[in-house]
C-alpha cells in the first residue's frame, strides 16, 4: 500500500512539470517575442533538474560519524563530525542532515544543533560539527542520519535513512577524595593510618620503588645502592580493607547526586588500596563482589553510568532482605538521600552484628537538612549509627572530620 502512494505520488509530480513544460512552451508558441520564449528557457533547466534529481539516489551518500572519543564524564562536552562522502558529483540545491540523537542527548545543552542545512553542489565530500555540552550521565546510542535534498520548485523530495550505530558511555562525574576510616575497627581490616593497608613491618618480602608517603625507616640501603635509585622494603600485608557500598535507587531529584558521590566514594576507596563491593537495586539488582584493582573501578563505573532511579523497593527493605549483609564482615556504607526512622532502625540493628555503620546522606548545594532529618540524625547517632551530611559540590568534606583527628 505504501509502495503503491509513493509511486502515484511521484507519477503526479511528473505529470504536473510535464503539464508545467507544456504551459510555457505553449505561451511562448502562441505569444511569441522575446519575453514568452525567454520565460520558456528560463523554466527548462529547472525542470532538467527536477527530471534528473528524480532519477538520483540518496544510496550513493556514504554518512560517518566521528566522535573525539567514546568514553566521558557527565558534564563534559562532546564535538560531532559529521562527514557525507559520495562516488558521484551530482549537482545538489541542498542537503538537510540531521543526527537521529537519543533522547537523553535531545535534551542537553548544545552550542550547534546536530541537523543543518548544506549547500553541496558538486562536492564530493562535506561535513559539519556541532557539540553537545554537559553530557548527561548514562549509555547513549546513535543510530542513523536523516538526508533530505529537493529541487528549487519544491516538485520533488528526496528523504533516504542511513543507519551509523554508534555507542557514547559516559561515566558519573567524580570529585577527588582523600578517603580515611572513620574508626579503627581491626577485625575487619579499617584502619585510620596514612599507609595505603595496615602492614607487617616485621616482615619483609621484597623491595620496590619508593613512592611519595613510605617511611624513611622502609628504605633498603643496599638495594638502593646496586640499582642507584631509590629503593623501600615490600611488607606483608597484615589486614584487608574491606568496604561494602549500597546505593540508594529509588527516584530522587539528588539521584545524580547520589550516583556521582558514590562514584567518588569507590573510587577513593580503590585508590587507597583497599577492596570495595556495591549493591543497587534499580530496575534489576546487581551486586558486584569485593575486589580491588583499576578493572575492578571500570567494571563498577561502568554499572554506574547505566543505573537509573527506578527501584520500587524502598531503601529499608533492601537492608532487610538481602542475604549480603549476612554473609559479608566488612564496612558498611550506605548512601541515600532520603532518611527515615525504619532505615536507621535497620542500619542499627545490623550494626549491632556487624560493627559501625556509616549512611550518607545527600543533599543539594546548600540544602540545608529538614527538621525532621536534624531529629532522626540525632536517633542514628544515639543508636550507633553515624550519619555523615554530605552537600552537592562539597564531597570533599565527607571524611573531614576524619583528616582532622
Amino acid at each position: 500500500m505504501r509502495k503503491l502512494k509513493f509511486f502515484l505520488q511521484k507519477a503526479w509530480k511528473f505529470i504536473m512539470l510535464l503539464f508545467l513544460i507544456l504551459l510555457t512552451f505553449s505561451y511562448a508558441m502562441f505569444q511569441g517575442g522575446f519575453v514568452s520564449w525567454f520565460l520558456f528557457y528560463s523554466f527548462l533547466p529547472f525542470a532538467i533538474y527536477c527530471m534528473a534529481l528524480s532519477m538520483y539516489s540518496l544510496g550513493d551518500l556514504d554518512v560517518t560519524r566521528t566522535l573525539q572519543k567514546t568514553d566521558y564524564n557527565a558534564g563534559e562536552s562532546l564535538k560531532v563530525t559529521v562527514t557525507i562522502k559520495r562516488s558521484r558529483a551530482f549537482p545538489l540545491f541542498y542537503s538537510l542532515v540531521e543526527d537521529q540523537l537519543c533522547d537523553a542527548l535531545k535534551f542537553a545543552e548544545m552550542a550547534e544543533s546536530p541537523k543543518t542545512l548544506l549547500i553541496p553542489r558538486m562536492k564530493k565530500e562535506f561535513s559539519y560539527d556541532y557539540t553537545i555540552h554537559k553530557l548527561p550521565r548514562g549509555e547513549h546510542h546513535f543510530h542513523s542520519f536523516t538526508i533530505k535534498t529537493g529541487d528549487p520548485l519544491g516538485l520533488f523530495e528526496k528523504v533516504k535513512t542511513h543507519k551509523a550505530k554508534g555507542k557514547l558511555i559516559v561515566y558519573p562525574a567524580f570529585t577527588e577524595l582523600l578517603y580515611r576510616p572513620f574508626e579503627n575497627q581491626y577485625d575487619q581490616g579499617l584502619t585510620a593510618s596514612r599507609e595505603r593497608v595496615q602492614r607487617d613491618t616485621t616482615m619483609a618480602v621484597g623491595v620496590r620503588e619508593y613512592q611519595p608517603g613510605d617511611r624513611f625507616s622502609w628504605i633498603n640501603w643496599k638495594a638502593s645502592a646496586k640499582r642507584n635509585e631509590i629503593m623501600t622494603k615490600e611488607f606483608e600485608q597484615r589486614q584487608s580493607h574491606d568496604v561494602y557500598v549500597v546505593m540508594d535507587c529509588v527516584p530522587d531529584k539528588r539521584f545524580e547526586a547520589v550516583v556521582s558521590f558514590t562514584a567518588s566514594l569507590l573510587r577513593a576507596v580503590l585508590k587507597k588500596g583497599a577492596q570495595t563491593g556495591l549493591l543497587t537495586v534499580s530496575k534489576d539488582k546487581a551486586s558486584f563482589p569485593i575486589r580491588g584493582g583499576e578493572q575492578h573501578l571500570q567494571e563498577l563505573f561502568y554499572h554506574l553510568a547505566k543505573v537509573e532511579a527506578k527501584s520500587n523497593v524502598v531503601f529499608e527493605k533492601v537492608l532487610d532482605t538481602d542475604g549480603v549483609f549476612i554473609q559479608q564482615s566488612v564496612s558498611f556504607m550506605f548512601v541515600t538521600a532520603q532518611l527515615s526512622k525504619t532505615l536507621i532502625e535497620k542500619a542499627s540493628f545490623l550494626g549491632q552484628r556487624k560493627g559501625a555503620i556509616t549512611l550518607f546522606l545527600i543533599k543539594g548545594e546548600n540544602e540545608p537538612p529538614a527538621e525532621n532529618e536534624i531529629s532522626l540524625i540525632a536517633m542514628a547517632n544515639a543508636r550507633g549509627v553515624r550519619v555523615v551530611l554530605v552537600h552537592e559540590g562539597q564531597f570533599a568534606a565527607a571524611f573531614s572530620e576524619v583528616m582532622i583527628r
